[in-house]
């Protein structure tokens, strides 16, 4: 599904790993090309959106009060006091991610055993200094999206306490803001409703700022799931439909 797109597994590497390795590659191009004047600095950030709360999967810090974690807030579409970690390698990188990966909320449900609970925000930073001064920096944000559910397929309800249930609304709500957002995008509308959730309002940038976006639907194959499948691929021909343009930003 989605997670092993993104992660994938030793010799069938995901999308993460290949855009690490790349990225890294990229580095010692422009080190070689430059003879050495130039520096790249590379580093990652790694969250979480569970029940509308922002995690930090790099961070271990806890409250003092009752052993919970603080909930990071966003300012505009920027996450305040997470943590930023410079990084040297692809191993490096990789390593961190796989122990932040068993931080992630993950459940059993009558659907997926290994469901995920929230959607993860991987980002990496790219920043190229040259010997005038001048800096060129981008970021590329991958997503890993807790997927839609109906309540009855994954017996939330049945669930004690209403754990379940709670976490797979707040997964189709955020979802359904997501489907409303590509909507008014590609209606050309001047009012997109990024801020109804924090998924949108983190990938605001990304979904209608000055990048180029891709997007990755999975589709289960089985006649059981012909309705969830004809809404994802629905979803994809939305996106589809939106235009976007990148160009560089320049600043004095």
């Amino acid at each position: 599904g989605k997670t092993y797109t993104m992660l994938g597994e030793p010799g069938n590497e995901g999308l993460i790993t290949r855009a690490v390795n790349r990225l890294f590659e990229s580095k010692d191009e422009i080190i070689q090309y430059s003879k050495g004047t130039s520096t790249v600095e590379i580093s990652m950030e790694l969250l979480e959106i569970y029940n509308e709360k922002i995690r930090d999967l790099l961070s271990n810090k806890e409250t003092e009060t009752n052993g919970k974690e603080d909930e990071l807030k966003v300012s505009a579409s920027e996450v305040v006091g997470n943590a930023r970690l410079a990084t040297k390698s692809q191993s490096e990188v990789l390593k961190i991610l796989e122990h932040a990966q068993k931080r992630r909320c993950v459940k059993a449900t009558a659907s997926n055993a290994v469901s995920s609970r929230g959607h993860m925000i991987f980002t990496i930073h790219f920043v190229v200094k040259v010997q005038n001064g001048a800096t060129r920096a981008g970021k590329l944000h991958i997503c890993d999206l807790a997927g839609s559910e109906r309540l009855g397929k994954s017996n939330a309800n049945e669930v004690v306490g209403g754990a379940l249930l709670e976490e797979t609304k707040n997964i189709n709500s955020s979802l359904s803001v997501l489907s409303n957002v590509i909507e008014k995008l590609q209606a050309g509308s001047p009012q997109v409703p990024y801020r109804e959730s924090k998924l949108t309002r983190l990938l605001q940038n990304s979904l209608g700022g000055n990048s180029k976006t891709l997007a990755i639907v999975c589709c289960n194959p089985l006649p059981s799931h012909y309705s969830e499948s004809m809404c994802s691929l629905r979803f994809a021909d939305k996106v589809n439909r939106v235009d976007l343009k990148a160009v560089a930003n320049f600043s004095c």
